[in-house]
């Protein structure tokens, strides 16, 4: 999926994609796959998100650019699954997002998927930092 990628300069050597990375590597944007590291593993919710896609448009064309992406991962990553460890981290981010002051409610996805980052102790690379800005300090945020 990221063929002939360049590793940055000082970038961990593995780390948890974001959907939002995900699907922007999908639609052909190079540019965040030079801020990638070498390894990139996802995490089961994120194939859950790719997976409810092609469900959630009425678009016959994006649908297809859907579907083929979602096989696209299926076929390259061996995703983490959300297992006892990540429940235990989901608690500890939930709590740090509501003592932030921000609904624990409103991105559950994106909560699961810091919690898999969390248990794995992988920095999150994500297109949408501001979601998960709060989690700074407990979790390694890299925007791409």
């Amino acid at each position: 999926m990221i063929p002939g990628k360049r590793v940055a300069e000082g970038a961990p050597t593995r780390g948890l994609l974001d959907t939002s990375v995900l699907v922007e590597l999908g639609q052909g944007i190079d540019d965040p796959a030079a801020l990638l590291p070498e390894r990139t593993d996802i995490s089961a919710i994120a194939l859950a998100e790719l997976s409810a896609g092609p469900l959630l448009t009425d678009d016959p064309d994006e649908r297809g650019r859907r579907l083929q992406l979602l096989q696209r991962v299926q076929a390259t990553f061996d995703p983490l699954p959300f297992d006892d460890r990540c429940a235990a981290a989901y608690a500890r981010v939930v709590a740090t997002t509501r003592e932030s002051g921000r609904s624990h409610r409103s991105r559950v996805a994106d909560l699961l998927i810091a919690a898999t980052a969390l248990a794995h102790q992988l920095p999150l690379y994500t297109r949408n930092p501001d979601d998960v800005a709060h989690l700074a300090g407990t979790l390694d945020v890299v925007a791409v």
